[in-house]
């Protein structure tokens, strides 16, 4: 029964109820606590005490009946009690006997344990001691081994080996002291090898940075080969498709293979960052290391960016783009090799920076030089470090776009250049028919240019229509189109042909053709020289297509393209207009020369007594000069330039014989007069004629021959020797015989002309019959005219 279940047995049953609750707990060896709080809770402790009391005395009246009831059991127990009392006391003595005799027998025996125990005690010591020196030797052998390691400068080893003595011995070894030494020792080595690794990392610094220049030069190498290659291949492209235009029907595809090293590995040891960077790893510092590693190579490329004071960019710039071009191989090598030592983005931040420099140092440059060649060396050497650059990874549109804006300036170098070239070409050229000796001379200065008349090699000493600023010339534009195609190629542009051939017309008008209208202009030379300057300019007109040609050829523009309508040159047609000021000031200087030679018409007698048969002096040195005009002008000019000049010259003679007539200097002119400018006027006709169709300009079907030149004087001198010389008033007879002749001039020559001579009396004695009808119909044309006008 539990405390509660009893508190409330005695509160029910009051004092007779606690009586019979303690005695049952008594019975039942029960706690008795509770009853006696509860009494002493309800203040009742005497009665308590009164109840147990009763149950003691109740007690031991039951132990009294029951030891009545079993006296004798017990007197019987206890008598037993007494014989057992007896036997233990024999035993107590047999035992002490036993005892005594063990002690006797035991006794060496305790001696051997004790001896025993203590070599047991020696046993345990020297296996402890036997365990430390062994943790100790191998600590020690571990320790010599990381000795060793560090002497051969195998640190990753060494640092194993320390991490095995930290972490699977350290705690181990017994030794306080020695356990001590081992815990300072092993981060002494640790900052040992750390520095040792920075050491041997700064070395590789200074030394990449000495070697990188060779680097860089040699990739730089590498695509400068690539390129050679490439325009090689270009080259045989080109000649491939020459022949198979030349020849369709006989094609070779060949397959050209070389062996090439452009892919090789440059070669470069970075053995000392992976150490390095491994080492301060496995250390747990590779971030430090990597900082590190940026803040010096940063710090090289600044140095690296700095330009030499002490000579010029142009002999500096290959060692400076090649420095900068080693740097970024290497560090290309790290990104991609070294295990995340460098961020793509760090590379990237670096890079711009790079090529944030070197665009600015390019700008600065470039607009301080005044020579396109330095500036074309620079260029190239520029497109060849971003070709490298670009096999890396690296982007250089910058760089292409710097060469790009450079273009017009490097562009304007060159044709000053050329044309101080051409300006001095031209000064020093003799004007003369370029006699060519040698067969190696007419292939570089003619069939190089492609002009050549025929394609039979001709004998030599051969003498070309053009002098020798013609091939010099052509030499300077063909270079000129190679060097506006090298600074074009390998840049920013991809279709750069348009871009030369607009430079390429620029050169040949601004240059070229105002060079030549100043040499037109300003020249004070003769009829031979002019005509060498027209001449000169048609071979040069004609090389333009062969210009255009070379400039597609190198662009790699098929020829079928350029040979398309409204594809050619502005030039062309700037060079023909210049080629008709040539010939107008070559006719002007024709025709001064005429002019000089008809200023001894002065001294014809034009009212001599007797007709000259072999034409007047004057005649004879118009038709000298005209041969020789004609014979320079077939030899140089083409067959239309040719007419054109004849034209011209016969035609200014033609306007001197009716300008004679019309002189002032002429008073009079009688009819012998007449017919001796008839006969230089026959001379004329006879050369115009023979010089017309022995110079093939018949085969040109032109609509004027050179006597049609003629005619007006022809028709004056028909009029002034006719009988009927009033016909020239019939509408039809004039428009038929005379249509050419103009009735003011004819008013004005009929009125000087007299049909007798001038002499005393000569009217009255050779008169004739015809005369006085010829002088009858004239006086009457005079007349008519006189009343027309």
């Amino acid at each position: 029964m539990s405390a509660q279940s009893k508190k409330r047995t005695v509160v029910e049953n009051g004092d007779g109820g606690i009586d019979m609750a303690l005695a049952a707990s008594i019975a039942n060896s029960e706690d008795l606590g509770p009853i006696i709080r509860h009494t002493f809770e309800t203040g009742k402790p005497e009665a308590l005490l009164h109840h147990l009391r009763n149950i003691v005395k109740k007690k031991e009246v039951e132990i009294e009946e029951l030891c009545k009831l079993h006296y004798e059991e017990f007197i019987l127990a206890v008598d037993e009690l007494r014989g057992v009392l007896v036997d233990a006391d024999e035993l107590k003595g047999m035992l002490s006997t036993e005892n005594f005799r063990l002690q006797e027998v035991a006794s060496d025996l305790l001696l051997k344990i004790e001896e025993l125990l203590e070599l047991y005690s020696i046993k345990k010591n020297v296996t402890e001691a036997t365990q430390t020196l062994k943790i100790c030797i191998q600590v020690s052998n571990l320790c010599i081994t990381c000795n060793r390691h560090v002497s051969e400068g195998r640190f990753y080893p060494a640092l194993k080996t320390l991490d095995l003595i930290e972490k699977d011995y350290l705690h181990s070894i017994p030794m306080k002291a020695f356990r001590k030494v081992i815990e300072k020792q092993i981060p002494t080595m640790k900052l040992y090898i750390e520095k040792k690794v920075c050491s041997e990392f700064n070395n590789w610094l200074v030394h990449i940075r000495s070697t990188a220049r060779q680097i860089g030069q040699l990739a730089i190498g590498q695509a400068a080969a690539a390129r050679q290659r490439d325009e090689e291949m270009r080259a045989r492209q080109r000649e491939a498709e020459e022949q198979s235009r030349s020849v369709v029907s006989d094609c070779v595809y060949t397959l050209h293979t070389e062996n090439s090293d452009e892919d090789s590995v440059l070669e470069f040891d970075l053995t000392p960052v992976y150490r390095a960077y491994h080492i301060h790893t496995c250390l747990g510092i590779g971030e430090k290391f990597r900082e590190y590693y940026y803040k010096n190579r940063l710090m090289q490329l600044n140095l690296d960016l700095q330009i030499s004071t002490a000579q010029p960019f142009l002999e500096s710039h290959q060692p400076f783009f090649a420095q900068i071009a080693g740097f970024f191989i290497v560090e290309d090598r790290v990104l991609r090799t070294a295990g995340g030592l460098l961020l793509e983005s760090q590379v990237e931040t670096i890079w711009e920076t790079a090529i944030g420099k070197m665009t600015s140092i390019l700008e600065e440059q470039f607009a301080r030089m005044d020579t396109a060649s330095h500036l074309l060396l620079i260029k190239d050497f520029v497109t060849l470090l971003g070709a490298t650059l670009t096999r890396y990874g690296y982007r250089v549109t910058s760089l292409l776009e710097i060469l790009d804006n450079s273009r017009d300036k490097y562009h304007d170098l060159l044709l000053s250049e050329c044309r101080k070239q051409v300006n001095d070409i031209l000064t020093n050229d003799p004007l003369e028919q370029m006699v060519i000796k040698k067969e190696y001379e007419y292939n570089m200065n003619v069939l190089a240019f492609h002009l050549q008349s025929s394609d039979i090699l001709p004998a030599f000493p051969y003498v070309a229509p053009f002098s020798s600023s013609v091939p010099d010339v052509c030499r300077i534009v063909r270079s000129f189109i190679e060097d506006s195609f090298s600074y074009l190629s390998y840049g920013g542009i991809m279709n750069f042909y348009d871009v030369v051939k607009k430079y390429l017309d620029k050169l040949l008008i601004e240059v070229l053709n105002d060079s030549l209208l100043t040499l037109i202009h300003n020249s004070n030379s003769g009829v031979s020289q002019a005509m060498q300057v027209a001449a000169n300019i048609t071979v040069l007109e004609r090389a333009c297509d062969l210009f255009l040609l070379q400039a597609a050829q190198l662009c790699g523009i098929p020829r079928r393209l350029i040979e398309r309508p409204h594809s050619g040159l502005t030039a062309k047609a700037v060079l023909k207009a210049s080629q008709n000021v040539a010939y107008n000031s070559l006719l002007n200087l024709v025709n001064s020369k005429l002019d000089e030679c008809t200023t001894l018409m002065n001294s014809i007698n034009w009212t001599t007594d007797e007709t000259s048969e072999h034409g007047n002096d004057y005649i004879n040195e118009v038709l000298l000069f005209l041969e020789s005009l004609i014979s320079a002008a077939r030899q140089i000019l083409p067959l239309e330039a040719l007419y054109k000049v004849g034209i011209c010259a016969l035609t200014h003679m033609c306007d001197s014989i009716v300008g004679a007539f019309l002189s002032e200097s002429v008073k009079r002119f009688n009819l012998n007069a007449v017919m001796g400018i008839d006969n230089d006027l026959k001379m004329l006709e006879s050369f115009a004629d023979e010089r017309f169709y022995s110079s093939g300009l018949s085969e040109l079907r032109k609509d004027t021959s050179f006597r049609d030149c003629l005619v007006e004087a022809r028709q004056l001198i028909n009029l002034l020797v006719s009988n009927q010389p009033e016909n020239f008033m019939n509408p039809v007879i004039r428009e038929k015989n005379y249509g050419a002749l103009d009735y003011k001039k004819v008013a004005a020559i009929c009125d000087k002309f007299k049909d007798s001579p001038d002499r005393l009396f000569g009217s009255l004695s050779n008169r004739n019959t015809k005369q006085d009808a010829r002088k009858k119909s004239m006086d009457v044309l005079k007349r008519r005219l006189r009343d027309f006008s």
